[in-house]
């Protein structure tokens, strides 16, 4: 039995055509987006050792009263605060994964606030 939810099955379709492509290393590991209906998460993941070095959501203490995760503005500023804790753990360059979410809205807010804070990709 495998889901039967359209859009969902789409999602998963074009997350596995992304993946099959891109790949996290030690050197250039791989930052990585999912969005749901109310927030949005990344996390920078080293797929050779299979680590996540560095992650950000909406949902974190500091962002949870003063951003929604469902808008734009709540995705700049999880863009912002990913690129700050990769570059406190020493990460610069990085591999964008939208994780078969259109580069677009939210997602692409996302990228261009992480860009401007000072991430490589």
């Amino acid at each position: 039995m495998g889901n039967t939810n359209p859009s969902l099955t789409g999602r998963l379709r074009r997350k596995k055509y992304v993946r099959k492509r891109i790949s996290g290393s030690t050197e250039r590991p791989r930052l990585s987006v999912f969005r749901s209906s109310k927030h949005i998460y990344a996390q920078i993941i080293d797929d050779v050792r299979g680590v996540t070095l560095a992650s950000a959501s909406s949902m974190m203490p500091a962002l949870k009263g003063q951003v929604s995760g469902g808008n734009k503005d709540g995705a700049s500023a999880v863009g912002k605060a990913i690129a700050e804790a990769a570059l406190a753990a020493g990460i610069k360059d990085v591999v964008f994964d939208r994780g078969g979410f259109r580069y677009h809205g939210r997602v692409a807010a996302l990228a261009d606030a992480a860009r401007e804070a000072g991430l490589n990709f």
